[in-house]
């Protein structure tokens, strides 16, 4: 078995790639549900940042599976089993991360059955495993050749302005969230960067980005 060196520009690919496939996804999900329910078709956003189809936490997933499952000898099951602890431990962490520093929670799957602590359930992370076996034995070994063609013709300042946009998008977006935790909690302003996001990312501009965020 030929071991491959994961650099970091391929996990910044990879990352991208799942990021925007996990916010179709989740939109996707959103429509069909709300069809099967209602037959009215409503499109809301789910996304992880202000700006482009990007939810990190399928990103993140994506990056940590890479890390832990690629280049293994594990058969099918042990793969199965591995990514669906890897994918149920990664969103239980991003769930508890949130909820600690903003206080919010994106996901409450406390009337779920078999969750744990509402956070995540065990069929959610069956349903981890099932697409990170997927991913793994499937899509990342073309991926990675592609990935590897695709280097040879973007240069490296190229990538460095892809790397660069999402920063300040997440950057912004995630203290933007931070700034409306503080004003729930009626923490004046201080700096002009407090009063530029109070103005212009308000909580009804917040709720337009995040309609699925609650308050705990």
């Amino acid at each position: 078995m030929v071991v491959e060196k994961i650099s970091l520009k391929k996990l910044f690919w990879i990352f991208l790639f799942a990021s925007i496939i996990g916010a179709f996804y989740e939109e996707g999900l959103f429509v069909i549900r709300h069809l099967i329910r209602s037959g009215i078709f409503v499109w809301e956003p789910r996304r992880g940042v202000f700006w482009g189809p990007i939810s990190p936490i399928y990103g993140i997933g994506a990056v940590v599976m890479c890390l832990l499952l690629v280049n293994k000898k594990d058969n099918l099951w042990m793969t199965f089993i591995k990514a669906s602890l890897l994918g149920g431990v990664t969103e239980y962490i991003i769930s508890f991360l949130q909820e600690f520093f903003l206080h919010t929670t994106s996901w409450n799957y406390s009337n779920k059955f078999l969750n744990i602590n509402g956070r995540t359930t065990l069929p959610f992370m069956l349903v981890w495993g099932i697409f990170g076996l997927i991913f793994v034995k499937i899509i990342y070994p073309p991926l990675s050749s592609k990935i590897d063609s695709l280097e040879m013709f973007i240069s490296d300042k190229l990538m460095f302005i892809l790397i660069l946009i999402l920063s300040i998008d997440i950057l912004i977006s995630w203290t933007a969230l931070i700034r409306q935790t503080l004003r729930h909690y009626h923490i004046r302003t201080i700096t002009v960067v407090d009063r530029f996001y109070d103005k212009h990312f308000d909580d009804d501009y917040m709720k337009r980005k995040f309609p699925n965020m609650v308050k705990r």
